[in-house]
Order: C-alpha cells, then sequence, then structure tokens
C-alpha cells in the first residue's frame, strides 16, 4: 500500500484548479504559487487577456508548474473531462441554480468523487465580475467562501489560496458530508464526464427544435438550461449513456419521417 502522503498525492493529481479569462498575471502567478504551497499541480487558464501570463513574477518556487499549465480557448473545454465541476463565488449578487456548498463542506464531496475514480475541476472567474450563468452551467455546485457581508469579494490569488487550503487540510480527514450534500457512496457508480453531458444536452436541445417543441432561435437559452439540469440530476455514466441513445434515435425518426412526409408531399 501507497504512503498516506504519496496517497494524498495521487488524490491532488485529479483536481484541476481552473482560471477562466483571469486579467492580471500577477494573480495567475499567486494561484499558482498557492497551488504548490498546498501540494496541487494542475493548473489550467481558460482564455486569459495577458499573452505574457507564464512569466508572472509572483509565481515564487511555482515556475514549473506556471510553465506547464495547459491553455484553453473555453470553460467547456477545460473542463470536458472532469466528472465534477466546481464553481467558486459569492451568492451576494446572483441567485444560485445550482447547489451551494460552505467551503467547509466540500472536501468530504471532492473525496467521495476521488474515491470512486472520478476528476474534479475547481473553477475560479475572472477577477471583475466572477463566473458567468454560461459558466455556472457547467458546474455541478457552486461553493461559497465565507467571508464579510461588507466586503464579500476576494482577490483571485487569496480565494485560490483559501480554498486549496482547506482542501488540503481537510481531504485526509474521513469526516462525513452533511446528508443532504453527499452526492452518493464511494462505491456508486461513475459520473459521466462533463463532455458526455454537453453532449446529451445536444442532442437533446436538437430533439426539441426537431419536434416543434422549442424554435431554433431558443438553442442557446435551451443549451444552458439544459446543462443545469443535467448535473443538477447527477446522472451516473451508465444513464446518461442510455438517454443519449434514446434520444439520438428520437431525433433520427423525427428527422427521418419529416423527410419522408416532405417528399411526399412533392
Amino acid at each position: 500500500m501507497l504512503p498516506e502522503d504519496q496517497r494524498d498525492r495521487l488524490k491532488t493529481d485529479h483536481i484541476e484548479v481552473v482560471l477562466v479569462s483571469p486579467r492580471n498575471p500577477l494573480n495567475i502567478g499567486a494561484a499558482a504559487r498557492a497551488m504548490a504551497n498546498f501540494g496541487f499541480a494542475r493548473l489550467t487558464v481558460v482564455a486569459p487577456y495577458e499573452p505574457h501570463w507564464r512569466e508572472a513574477k509572483s509565481a515564487v518556487g511555482a515556475e514549473k508548474l506556471l510553465e506547464n499549465a495547459r491553455l484553453s480557448p473555453s470553460l467547456a473545454a477545460s473542463v470536458a473531462a472532469s466528472t465534477l465541476v466546481v464553481g467558486t463565488g459569492t451568492v451576494e449578487r446572483r441567485k444560485p441554480e445550482q447547489t451551494v456548498v460552505a467551503l467547509p463542506d466540500l472536501a468530504p464531496l471532492i473525496r467521495e468523487e476521488l474515491e470512486r475514480g472520478g476528476r474534479l475541476s475547481l473553477v475560479f472567474g475572472p477577477e471583475k465580475h466572477g463566473l458567468t450563468r454560461d459558466d455556472l452551467a457547467l458546474c455541478h455546485l457552486l461553493v461559497e467562501i465565507p467571508t464579510d457581508p461588507e466586503q464579500p469579494s476576494m482577490n483571485l490569488g487569496q480565494a485560490v489560496a483559501v480554498c486549496l487550503y482547506e482542501l488540503s487540510s481537510r481531504l485526509s480527514s474521513r469526516t462525513q458530508a452533511p446528508a443532504h450534500l453527499s452526492s452518493a457512496a464511494p462505491t456508486a457508480a461513475a459520473r459521466p464526464v462533463s463532455a458526455h453531458l454537453d453532449m446529451l444536452a445536444e442532442v437533446i436541445q436538437q430533439t426539441m427544435v426537431a419536434s416543434r417543441y422549442s424554435p431554433s432561435t431558443m438553442a442557446a437559452a435551451n443549451a444552458q438550461d439544459l446543462r443545469l439540469l443535467l448535473r443538477r440530476l447527477a446522472l451516473n455514466d451508465g444513464d446518461a449513456r442510455r438517454i443519449l441513445g434514446l434520444f439520438r434515435r428520437i431525433l433520427w425518426r423525427l428527422r427521418h419521417e419529416g423527410s419522408v412526409n416532405r417528399n411526399h408531399e412533392k
């Protein structure tokens, strides 16, 4: 059996820190430094504003981590292989559409996911406005950092440091998640990766258009709602595949029969 510190490292290797459109390279460097401080090594930067962000001088002791960071064109692409996507932010000025988890309650949920072979993305939004509704549509959970109501927002680097400190100090603990938050027992079937949920959302949306349930002009809004809904349902991978097959078959029949009817009308 691996020593405990190596097992913990294997856990953190399955956790990706994702920074969405960060504006200040110093914040990216500070986030990388915090990751190195607490034993996390996987960083993805989505569409950064500054092209020279890898040279941030604030990444003291984390230069290699910053050099090896992934660059992604979109949040959807960056979390495609993740089975649990956790957004971060405050609920002061937004009405969340997914489960909100207090930061101290997050580690047991992550441990459950890792123990059944899942991969996790911890997502931080831009400095100015945080994660958008489109971003949050890709998240299963929203974690809230407890801050003073007089000053709810945090610097990006500080937010990353606080979250990773909390996770690193609690992941090895056997504390159970609260019953109303627990996603599943460790032996539960694996979740589908984010990319498969997006594929299912797209096929359902196409089926809605083909059946005239919804006009094509509603495609973007439907896609956002479906992404949120599918993540709230907490499907396992097998169920998601079966539902995908069902909607593909319905869509094929709708399009095939529509084509036949149009030919007859001619």
